[in-house]
């Protein structure tokens, strides 16, 4: 029935002179996603609008799918264009889509208008006034409501007139490239997929890295961050995934310090890993899914000695949240039926029984003096023999 959308955004809306830089960017992320999907669609903007007509038959469900998931759409709306705006054929066509799109007529409903063609004869109001009176003249079960109507009926007036009444949310947040590039310290659990979903979100595109320990880790938990990266591409865009093999350095690690200092000095040492590779791949910071407090790694002072080795910037989106608000979101994006098999990843498998959760940081770099004789080579070999996936939904 429908051959159109109109797509709303939000914080685009407050750019200034920028705003078109964010359109086009916006504009871009639609097609992208739209040519993934059977059909072809035209994409244009137009003053705080961007429009889709479809130019070939399509599935619905999927285009709406696919269009939600962009991130800088707040609302897709499928419209009814109406190519000639002259007022009788305007009413017209609103009552045709009435009639059309609701067969029984026993509800209440209100119109609205946004007229953004100044030369149109008609003022907003008047359109709302006018064309409610030729809805009730002409469907006498309807009744208006002002406040609380069963349903919205929208008319905007530009150089075409389109009208609808159904909304559906979009993602929200800036179009993916407009706020550079990160490194997503990606592992099998519910927050860093989650991490990954939020800082896409603000315009980020992200890779990602992810640290194996074979034999400890199997394949099946490579293979569960894979799907996890699959999933999150599906709002992120495409992924490069880099897989680490960290079992030498781990041992080496578990070997020479203090197993209470076990977890902080081995981040400490992922973070200087995912760091190289970010620097390498033109990223412009850090991405992990830590929580202030969550487990004992990340505690504000655990916190603070895994950042002191980083010259990159450390975005933790989740830094505020608690569990459930971060599995409310991975069940919203599809993640946490994954994240919860019970494959587990190289962190798991080293923790200490009595890990320290205030680690002093002149300590920590005292304890990793001793590794101070393989440490380097170690890490120059796990950068060496990483493994690299293109990964996309």
């Amino acid at each position: 029935m429908y051959q159109a959308f109109l797509l709303k955004y939000a914080e685009i809306g407050i750019k200034g002179k920028n705003r078109y830089k964010f359109e086009n960017a916006l504009c871009e992320q639609v097609r992208h996603r739209l040519g993934k999907i059977e059909g072809s669609f035209r994409v244009t903007r137009e003053q705080g609008r961007i429009f889709v007509e479809a130019e070939e038959d399509f599935d619905f469900d999927d285009a709406i799918q696919a269009m939600g998931r962009v991130f800088g759409v707040s609302s897709i709306s499928p419209v009814t264009v109406i190519q000639q705006k002259e007022w009788t054929n305007l009413t017209q066509a609103v009552g045709d889509f009435v009639e059309e799109q609701y067969p029984e007529k026993r509800f209440s409903f209100k119109v609205k208008c946004r007229r953004s063609d100044k030369g149109y004869p008609y003022t907003s109001p008047e359109v709302c006034s006018e064309m409610g009176g030729y809805l009730l003249n002409r469907f006498p079960e309807l009744s208006v409501d002002v406040h609380q109507p069963d349903v919205l009926i929208w008319v905007e007036v530009r150089d075409k007139a389109y009208v609808y009444s159904k909304v559906y949310r979009g993602a929200c947040g800036m179009p993916l490239g407009t706020n550079g590039k990160a490194m997503l310290l990606l592992s099998g659990g519910i927050d860093s997929p989650v991490a990954g979903y939020m800082i896409a979100k603000r315009g980020v595109f992200i890779d990602a890295v992810y640290f194996h320990a074979p034999p400890y880790t199997s394949e099946r938990a490579k293979q569960k961050v894979v799907d996890l990266a699959k999933l999150i591409s599906g709002y992120t865009g495409p992924v490069r995934l880099h897989i680490v093999n960290f079992t030498d350095i781990q041992m080496y690690i578990y070997e020479q310090c203090p197993h209470e200092e076990l977890t902080i000095i081995m981040r400490r040492y992922m973070m200087r890993i995912a760091e190289t590779i970010a620097k390498e791949t033109d990223c412009l910071g850090l991405v992990t899914g830590e929580s202030i407090g969550q487990v004992a790694s990340q505690t504000m002072q655990s916190l603070a000695a895994t950042n002191d080795v980083c010259e990159m910037p450390v975005y933790r989106p989740l830094i505020a949240f608690d569990k459930q608000e971060i599995v409310d979101i991975s069940e919203k994006i599809g993640t946490y039926e994954t994240s919860i098999l019970p494959y587990e990843d190289c962190c798991t498998i080293f923790v200490a029984k009595h890990p320290v959760t205030r680690p002093v940081l002149s300590v920590i770099r005292r304890s990793e003096e001793k590794l101070a004789d393989k440490i380097d080579a170690m890490v120059q070999e796990a950068l060496a023999t990483r493994e690299i996936i293109d990964i996309d939904e």
